[in-house]
């Protein structure tokens, strides 16, 4: 693959510390013990991008303290550009508990240092660098990151910068969905790629939208692609004028973990982007790794560098 920039993808957003519980299957409060991993959904696909090869640079910020230490020592080992990521005293690394589920996990947040990104972390320079800019609903869901953010994507659409995001809608996250609504369409209008699930849409309408009203909704805020992953019934690919997309997930025999696997998705998405190739190829890879990520607690497997060998020698 011909790389056109310097830096493939800017991941902004959370960083932070996920804490997966060790019983498979039950709820947070029936949960006994919990096990630490790196986590944000930005941060998973930053990792994921650079063991499948490409080069990401991840704006973040993170407390000046142990699990601070723990994310950048994580990302420098991947060789991940961390000169954006940002440490600071006056409020503690983010974490996250979760439910090891198979389905769509419970979990309880304690924010703090995540929002707190500034202007002087996504420089023009970076942005001009870079070909994807991408970002989460959990990012723009707090000032000052949302101003921030908003503002660095205009000036990335205009510098010809492809926008991406995850709506990962969460109430308990944003819980304005009106503040929440008013800040998507001002991202969408800048045409960003766009993934959500139906679990994220239901919780964002307060209500079950069908497909068609989903990418109608996307649509109509300015957007030309969007994924819709539909859990063990695959995806849907919608562009403006174009036939949908459908193809089915891959089987598994047994979910193991299905935290991240929608990070994981977008990951094999963005990175058949960058590479160019045909969307249809492009939703192939992401649904393998999203099954790859199904089975394993946690973050991928290190022989993820194997299956970007094998998704090459079958272009």
């Amino acid at each position: 693959m011909k790389r056109k920039k310097e830096i493939d993808v800017i991941c902004v957003g959370e960083a932070l510390i996920d804490f997966i519980g060790h019983q498979p299957g039950v709820l947070i409060n029936h949960t006994r013990d919990y096990h630490r991993y790196l986590g944000g959904s930005p941060t998973n696909v930053a990792m994921n991008l650079a063991r499948l090869g490409l080069q990401p640079a991840m704006v973040a910020t993170v407390g000046n303290d142990g699990f601070g230490e723990y994310i950048l020592h994580r990302l420098e080992e991947v060789h991940i550009d961390t000169n954006h990521l940002r440490r600071i005293d006056e409020e503690p690394t983010s974490t996250v508990f979760v439910s090891r589920s198979s389905a769509t996990p419970d979990f309880i947040p304690y924010r703090a240092a995540d929002c707190n990104i500034l202007a002087s972390q996504l420089p023009s320079d970076l942005i001009a660098k870079a070909s994807i800019f991408h970002t989460t609903c959990f990012a723009l869901s707090k000032n000052p990151a949302r101003d921030v953010i908003l503002a660095k994507a205009k000036e990335a659409s205009e510098a010809g910068c492809k926008l991406s995001i995850d709506v990962n809608y969460a109430q308990k996250i944003w819980p304005d969905r009106k503040e929440a609504a008013k800040t998507l369409r001002e991202y969408c209008g800048y045409n960003p790629l766009i993934k959500v699930s139906e679990d994220d849409m239901e919780r964002y309408f307060n209500k079950t939208l069908s497909e068609k009203e989903i990418f109608d909704y996307f649509h109509g805020f300015g957007a030309d692609l969007i994924c819709l992953t539909l859990g063990k019934n695959g995806v849907k690919l919608s562009q403006k004028s174009k036939p949908t997309i459908h193809l089915p997930a891959v089987k598994i025999n047994e979910v193991m973990d299905a935290t991240g696997a929608g990070d994981a998705f977008w990951s094999g998405f963005l990175y058949a982007y960058v590479s160019k190739l045909p969307l249809e190829k492009a939703l192939e890879i992401a649904l393998r790794l999203a099954a790859l990520k199904l089975q394993n607690v946690g973050r991928l497997p290190n022989n993820i560098n194997v299956i970007s060998d094998l998704l090459k020698e079958e272009i």
